[in-house]
């Protein structure tokens, strides 16, 4: 039965997230859904040089969002990392006709009013959507780590491109192998307990 299998047996999955795509649209179409939506998280809007993606994320790609992001912050409070949390900031640029929504980001250090987030994570739980990297690309996001499979891959901005990394820049010492492992736990404070012991165990 699918509710036994692991999540990274379980990627590419249609019915799992909801995606809808619309082609054709114009910014001022764009403005007005995230007006209609209002505050809420979901769904999420993406917007590409008149395409727009509509999602709405299931319940399996909002607990892997929420743990990879409660682990990058244990691993911060660990290591005195300081970090602040945006979750699904809604970045947009009508110039370069962009406009997205991570699943997390986050801002390093200590800014008062940041512009764009140093990070921001993608889940990749159902195949075939709009292609993120040609957004972020445009916004000036620094790294991008996308999860697809179990496992973790960090892009970062070379330029006006993104290019694969074998570890982040953002945080450098974060070993995302590691974090990747602890994901699968029952619970999700279980996965926080047995990484920040993994941590403090070196």
């Amino acid at each position: 039965m699918a509710a036994n299998l692991r999540w990274s047996e379980r990627d590419d999955r249609p019915t799992d997230d909801h995606i809808v795509r619309f082609h054709g649209v114009t910014w001022a179409d764009y403005e007005h859904l995230l007006a209609m939506r209002g505050d809420r998280s979901a769904p999420r809007i993406a917007f590409l040089e008149g395409e727009v993606e509509i999602m709405s994320p299931s319940r399996d790609h909002e607990s892997i969002k929420s743990r990879i992001g409660s682990l990058v912050e244990a691993w911060c409070l660990e290591r005195g990392v300081e970090f602040s949390t945006y979750g699904s900031w809604t970045l947009g640029d009508k110039k370069v006709e962009r406009g997205a929504e991570p699943d997390e980001c986050y801002v390093f250090g200590r800014v008062a009013a940041p512009e764009r987030p140093d990070l921001a994570i993608e889940v990749v739980w159902t195949s075939g959507g709009i292609d993120k990297l040609q957004i972020y690309r445009k916004l000036g996001v620094r790294e991008v780590w996308f999860w697809r499979k179990g496992t973790i891959t960090p892009y970062g901005l070379r330029g006006e491109q993104y290019e694969p990394m074998s570890s982040s820049e953002v945080l450098a010492a974060l070993d995302l192998g590691e974090l990747a492992r602890f994901l699968d736990r029952p619970t999700t404070s279980q996965s926080i307990r047995e990484y920040q012991a993994a941590l403090r165990a070196r």
